[in-house]
């Protein structure tokens, strides 16, 4: 494999070189989960030794990008996605209900994005047929009021 640094490789490439490794080992993301004892962040240098045991083909390269800070951001051809869609419908259409509980349980504040997990499990319904559970776990936010003699970046008078 070529060095990012040679620019013959480009981070979508590396993405699907390390999806790939994880599609030919077999494994679900919930059993690499439960042998790193890993979530969705970005990786740390002390687990990448669990992550290369758990997917031995991963290489180098692939650990050195996937402890880099990731780039976030949207595609906005990513909600042509079926289940994508979904999920943005059902926000959409309790996002509301969902900010008045929030407000209401713990006040004026908000779900964190940053200090969050989120977990995809699989029940079965009261009628026999299988139910995803899809749970946001955020920090709460609350917001502060803000003073102005508070703002240290506009100098004082």
């Amino acid at each position: 494999m070529e060095a990012l640094g040679e620019g013959s490789r480009t981070k979508a490439n590396l993405v699907g070189a390390i999806m790939a490794v994880k599609r030919l080992s077999g494994k679900t993301y919930g059993q690499i989960a439960a042998e790193t004892g890993l979530t969705n962040a970005q990786l740390k240098p002390g687990s990448a030794p669990a992550l290369k045991a758990a997917l031995p083909q991963l290489t180098d390269e692939m650990l050195e990008e996937m402890m880099r800070p990731p780039m976030r951001s949207y595609d906005p051809n990513l909600i042509q996605e079926p289940s994508v869609y979904r999920l943005n419908e059902a926000v959409m259409h309790f996002g509301e209900s969902i900010k008045e509980i929030i407000n209401e349980e713990f006040g004026d504040g908000i779900m964190s994005a940053i200090d969050f997990f989120c977990s995809v499990d699989k029940v079965k319904g009261v009628d026999g047929k299988d139910r995803v559970v899809v749970t946001f776990d955020g920090k709460y936010l609350p917001y502060s009021e803000q003073l102005s003699e508070h703002m240290v970046s506009r100098p004082r008078q």
